[in-house]
């Protein structure tokens, strides 16, 4: 898995606006505002930071030695994923698919509505 094809993944979502963290040297993709992932170097390592629940988070870095908590982030709500390590590339589309469904639940049904989501 690449961080380029991640975050082509990731701007197929709709809504999906991507930005840079100069601070973090990081892709930060948002939906309606919201983070639902973001793409860096974590340690010299390439890795995507995504949300999840804290019961799902602590349940994959339990299973997955690439998965840990997210860096810069709520250690509870996000896991930051090592791209170089063994999870199938069908782990992260569901994680991500995971994440971006998360923040979508969590905004204004307004917002929802102009974003056709």
């Amino acid at each position: 898995m690449n961080s380029s094809d991640l975050l082509d993944y990731c701007m197929s979502k709709p809504g999906a606006e991507q930005s840079v963290d100069n601070q973090w040297n990081a892709n930060q993709i948002k939906v309606g505002d919201m983070m639902f992932a973001m793409v860096s170097a974590v340690q010299e390592r390439p890795a995507i930071s995504l949300k999840t629940s804290p019961e799902l988070a602590e349940e994959l870095r339990a299973k997955h030695p690439e998965i840990v908590p997210g860096e810069h982030l709520n250690k509870a709500h996000w896991n930051t994923l090592f791209l170089d390590g063994d999870l199938p590339d069908s782990q992260f589309y569901f994680l991500i698919d995971s994440s971006y469904q998360l923040v979508v639940e969590s905004l204004p049904e307004a917002v929802r509505h102009d974003l056709g989501v």
